[in-house]
């Protein structure tokens, strides 16, 4: 049996529940990496990680570098005297370091590994309306996530799935799946297996404006799960004209129905009680949305205060 000696390293939300998962079950925790205090919000004050507030309330030792090929870190790292680094949602590591610990280092991807390497797994899993997803753990090497498997872990996606759900469902199961890695390694059985290449692989790029934007010429289906894809983070936003004014609007919840119609795309089409948009075959009803100068709204409540007129529209 090995005597395993971790440095974890991570920064957001999804990355507290494996190692307050790997703490709970006693494993030897050296040292966390997380990404250093930045300043945050509207009133600009330094922010801890998610990472940090739960590695300080634990007692454990931690590094915050700037610069992971730097000198002075890696002799930080190297005194830890780690000989196992376990990753989530860290950034892109030097060989220096994933080359450092004896038993290697191994990362925690959130889609069923080759499909979906990148920086958005869980939203693009939702956006491209898959029926299953899941976790991968595998050694990393000189790539992104293009190193060998170690374990993999299944998980459905729900119908009306969002962001928001299906990464506490990763998060809950990347968990186990990363105490079973670490289980298999600590007894010397773990048994990589090399990954395979093809033009055939779906990829999951780092969200940006351009993706995250709603084009109201695609069919309805392809603009609802893009919306449930980005909910809560980051947003599926539009340009809006009402009143002959042009804002941004984010959109969160919503449904769909596919029907034929006359509208031009993006044409609003609103009541008392409900606000829908025209698509390519159908209408999109919104259910929450959030426009400038207020907060997210359901729609009921915006309508009781925010009139549309009738030439509005999304765009």
């Amino acid at each position: 049996m090995r005597d395993l000696r971790i440095v974890f390293m991570g920064t957001p939300g999804f990355a507290v529940g494996v190692l307050q998962k790997l703490v709970e079950e006693g494993k030897n925790i050296v040292g966390v990496i997380t990404s250093p205090d930045r300043p945050a919000g509207r009133g600009r004050k330094v922010k801890q990680s998610d990472v940090k507030e739960y590695a300080v309330s634990q007692n454990l030792k931690i590094l915050q570098p700037t610069n992971l090929k730097e000198e002075h870190f890696l002799d930080e790292l190297r005194s830890l005297n780690a000989n196992l680094h376990v990753v989530v949602a860290f950034r892109m590591l030097p060989k220096a370091v994933w080359n450092m610990p004896e038993y290697g280092t191994f990362n925690l991807h959130a889609s069923l590994l080759p499909q979906y390497r990148g920086a958005a797994p869980i939203n693009w899993a939702i956006i491209n309306r898959e029926d299953k997803t899941g976790v991968t753990t595998f050694f990393i090497d000189d790539k992104i996530d293009t190193g060998e498997i170690i374990l993999k872990e299944e998980v459905f996606i729900k119908d009306r799935e969002t962001i928001g759900t299906l990464h506490d469902v990763l998060m809950n199961t990347g968990s186990d799946l990363v105490i079973k890695t670490v289980e298999l390694i600590e007894r010397s059985e773990e048994t990589p297996i090399k990954q395979t290449f093809s033009d055939a692989l779906k990829n999951a790029p780092k969200l940006t404006k351009e993706n995250t934007k709603i084009d109201w010429n695609q069919p309805v289906e392809e603009i609802d799960s893009l919306i449930r894809g980005l909910n809560p983070y980051p947003s599926a936003w539009c340009k809006m004209i009402n009143n002959n004014e042009e804002s941004t609007v984010k959109i969160y919840h919503c449904n769909y129905e596919i029907e034929e119609h006359t509208f031009d795309n993006g044409t609003i089409i609103s009541t008392k009680k409900e606000l829908k948009v025209a698509a390519s075959n159908g209408y999109l009803n919104i259910y929450e949305m959030q426009i400038p100068g207020k907060r997210k709204m359901d729609i009921k409540s915006l309508l009781n205060g925010f009139i549309f007129d009738k030439n509005s529209k999304m765009m």
